[in-house]
């Protein structure tokens, strides 16, 4: 039996099969989702090492101290699940759930809109965005069109 390679260009089924892949598209990807993963860790790292700022406003949000840590330490799995390229799918799924929960806890004390309420879908967007740019496989399933 003989085995060919299939040209992506040839593969009927994909609306974007026939766009080829962006060195410049990748790498914007992966600089969007590098800023996400810093900032992830950064509050992670705040969560885990009970900083006292980070522990007020989590108690502002109804949160108990003891369980900051807790929270950070998910944070950091989601956060190291979404970095490896081959786990990058499921740590976005993840980290769409974490947030949707961030949303919920800004929305039930009443924070502004714009600036708390909708800061963790803004970030949501980021990661979504930097994985949708640095993944062509992924980009074939969305379907976005031009």
């Amino acid at each position: 039996m003989i085995f060919t390679t299939i040209n992506p260009r040839d593969v009927t089924g994909f609306p974007y099969s026939s766009v080829p892949s962006s060195r410049a598209r990748r790498r914007t990807g992966a600089v969007i989702s590098t800023l996400a993963i810093l900032f992830l860790l950064f509050d992670a790292a705040g969560k885990l090492m009970r900083v006292p700022q980070v522990l007020e406003s989590s108690a502002q949000l109804g949160y108990p101290e003891s369980s900051v840590p807790v929270i950070g330490a998910i944070l950091l799995l989601c956060v190291a699940a979404y970095a490896l390229p081959r786990t990058a799918l499921l740590g976005a799924i993840l980290l769409t759930g974490y947030l949707g929960g961030a949303v919920a806890a800004q929305l039930r004390v009443g924070n502004p809109l714009l600036t708390h309420i909708l800061f963790p879908v803004y970030l949501g967007a980021l990661i979504w965005g930097g994985l949708l740019l640095g993944e062509d496989r992924l980009r074939a399933l969305v379907p976005v069109r031009r």
